[in-house]
């Protein structure tokens, strides 16, 4: 026997259980929900001029559109978002729905016969083509369809949604008296938006065609924007089942169900969630070889990239993928192709000239086609290019850029711009920008990204750590990072065991981290260029010998101070300074201030170990000269607060006033280091032999 929401909003054709919709044509039925957006409609109708302002009719009116085209809800959510548009409408809608749904059948029917009496006379109350008309016009056709029985169902059904209704309005009451605040409350623009939520989703019954349309658009641009304010996946799937029930043919409810689970299992990393989401994609591919359908083929084709980016052939999919969009006029999958071709590249050496070009082609069909979620994605891309290739001033013009372009006004369903992760991305590389140069940094705020807020925090707070020698609280903050970023975790631990002179252990964490990684070489050379500071030599200079491994960026930079380091080590102080000079121009020019200190610092070393076979004349000056540079090294040091490199500068300074007999300057910087030196732990690492 069917159900009753199943024999009450469908004509009662059935095969296998599940009712056929549209048998007479119609998209949409009779729910006890509609019968009181009936009754509000009913009443607004009925209310004067002067009875209701100005701001509650407009009220009501942004109200409407959201209420016809939403699911069903719940009657006390009803009425709470009624009242607060119009707190007397309110009060008439709940009075004329406890009569109906309290008295007799007669009543109901009394009420849709009055109902076409709207549509009559030369100036009627609603003209026929307006949204509100044609509303009521499917409402009562659909009201017609139904048999004695069907009526008599939908009246008790009525009844039952008002008893919950009314049970809800009462518990919310009492919760409000205990809870209230002092004063009156201002509704705010939100409020007036229908948000889909969980507990307020219709999962009895069937949603009307427009219903589910708006339900999906709904969904996926929260997903797509903000996807903290979207339905769980569990939730969602639930629901996408529901509508594939009763319309198994909805295109638009099985590709985003696909999608889902392709998302969900690509963005959680699972094994189990990417084996289901493999299967949900040949699902979608062989319905679309099927049905001959190319567009979805190449939105499956941009998947098969997605869930195989760990394949070394991967790139070939990429291109190929670029290509058919291109063919086949899809300007959001091409770009997105284009975005991610470039990402690849960077990793694999590409000069920077390049991949820009590739982007401007991209922003052409962003600016052509008005694809704005894609202009905010590539202008996150450029600044993370031109942090990846050392020229900050230009990623923060970029990041920049893009908090000025994201609007604040909401978009659909009443999502926020600045929600996005594009826009997340660009405040990150802002707050580390900002604690690179000055070593401070605010807060991580409230974002639909949160991962990404959390990972930025945590990374800025262990560098300010590193920074202030508190090496005990820099690996605390490292089982917050893993659990972020597992990767990142690993490199983390090892900075700190290295700082805490055990080479040994850091060293095979780095090793073992790069054979877990090894699976593609872009992927290996990426993580070998970040942690080249920590191998020794010979892998120094094979990465230096390739252009492929490690480009011409801001981590080939700083590679070379370390390579120039370890030649200082090995007594070539010479060759060191030769090798200083490619690197301590443009590091100086858009470097972070702690990498210009430690350049500087690493010069005044060079100077005094090349000092060491010169004249008593020529020595001294360049002793003096090496003082100047640790001058400058220590004013970077202080910017941002980095007490522990700054102990170094002084008593290497102190080391060289008493060298060059000055005593008193030699006393300044003993006092300075002695402050220093008990305020801060010693962790046995010698001061001068660290980079």
């Amino acid at each position: 026997m069917a159900s009753v929401h199943e024999s009450l909003y469908f004509n009662p054709m059935m095969t296998n259980g599940v009712v056929h919709a549209n048998v007479f044509g119609i998209k949409d039925w009779v729910t006890p929900y509609k019968i009181a957006v009936l009754v509000l409609l009913n009443e607004m109708s009925r209310t004067g001029e002067g009875a209701v302002s100005l701001m509650e009719r407009r009220r009501l009116n942004q109200l409407l559109l959201p209420l016809l085209q939403g699911p069903d809800i719940t009657l006390s959510k009803l009425y709470k978002l009624i009242e607060e548009s119009c707190p007397q409408l309110a009060n008439s809608v709940q009075i004329r729905i406890k009569l109906m749904a309290e008295g007799e059948l007669k009543d109901m029917e009394q009420f849709f016969d009055d109902l076409s009496d709207s549509f009559s006379g030369t100036e009627p109350e609603v003209h026929k083509t307006s949204v509100v008309g044609l509303f009521l016009r499917h409402m009562i056709l659909a009201y017609s369809k139904l048999s004695f029985s069907q009526v008599f169902k939908l009246y008790t059904a009525l009844q039952q949604y008002f008893q919950n209704g009314e049970k809800k309005t009462v518990e919310d009451a009492d919760m409000e008296l205990t809870s209230r605040d002092e004063g009156e409350r201002k509704m705010e623009k939100e409020e007036l938006d229908v948000s889909v939520r969980e507990e307020e989703v219709s999962c009895s019954g069937p949603l009307s065609q427009k219903q589910a349309e708006f339900f999906l658009s709904q969904q996926a641009s929260l997903l797509k924007n903000d996807e903290t304010k979207a339905l769980t996946p569990a939730s969602l799937q639930k629901e996408l089942n529901n509508l594939l029930k009763f319309n198994p043919d909805f295109a638009e409810a099985v590709s985003l169900s696909q999608n889902l689970l392709l998302w969900y299992g690509y963005g959680r990393r699972l094994r189990a969630g990417n084996q289901q989401a493999e299967l949900a994609l040949q699902e979608a591919i062989r319905i679309a070889q099927e049905s001959n359908d190319h567009v979805c083929l190449q939105h499956c084709l941009s998947w098969l990239y997605v869930l195989g980016q760990k394949r070394s052939d991967s790139y070939v999919l990429l291109e190929h993928s670029v290509k058919k969009a291109v063919h086949f006029g899809l300007p959001y999958l091409a770009s997105l192709g284009i975005q991610s071709l470039v990402q690849q590249r960077a990793f694999a050496g590409k000069t920077a000239n390049k991949l820009m070009d590739a982007l401007k082609d991209s922003d052409l069909l962003h600016w052509k086609h008005s694809l704005s979620e894609l202009i905010d994605i590539s202008i996150a891309q450029k600044t993370a290019i031109w942090r990846l290739y050392g020229r900050s001033t230009m990623a923060l013009q970029q990041a920049q850029m893009l908090l000025s372009m994201n609007s604040l006004e909401a978009v659909n369903a009443g999502v926020q711009q600045n929600n996005t992760e594009s826009f997340a991305v660009a405040l990150c590389h802002l707050a580390e920008l900002h604690a690179e140069q000055v070593g401070r940094w605010p807060g991580p705020r409230a974002s639909g990204a949160m991962e990404l807020w959390m990972l930025c925090d945590q990374k800025i707070q262990f560098d300010r750590a590193m920074n202030d020698g508190k090496y005990h609280l820099a690996d605390s903050l490292v089982t917050g990072i893993t659990a972020l970023n597992s990767i990142e975790g690993v490199y983390r631990k090892a900075v700190v065991l290295q700082a805490q002179n055990q080479m040994s252990e850091a060293h095979k964490l780095l090793q073992k981290l790069l054979v877990s990684l090894s699976e593609t070489e872009e992927h290996r050379n990426a993580v070998l260029a970040i942690f080249l500071p920590y191998h020794p030599l010979p892998m120094l200079m094979q990465a230096l010998a390739s252009p492929r491994k490690v480009p011409v960026t801001y981590l080939a930079l700083k590679t070379v101070l370390n390579l120039a380091f370890a030649q200082l080590i090995l007594g070539i102080p010479e060759q060191a300074l030769s090798l200083l000079h490619m690197a301590i121009e443009p590091i100086l020019a858009d470097g972070a201030i702690l990498d210009k200190g430690r350049a500087m610092f690493l010069v005044a070393k060079c100077q005094v170990a090349s000092a060491a076979s010169y004249d008593q004349p020529k020595k001294a000056e360049a002793l003096e000269a090496a003082i100047e540079n640790l001058n400058e090294a220590k004013n970077y040091f202080a910017k941002v607060d980095c007490k522990e490199r700054i102990r170094d500068v002084v008593y290497f300074q102190a080391r060289l006033y008493h060298t060059l007999g000055k005593t008193q300057e030699r006393n300044r910087c003993a006092m300075l280091f002695r402050q220093l030196h008990q305020e801060l732990p010693s962790h046995g690492v010698p001061l001068i032999n660290h980079l």
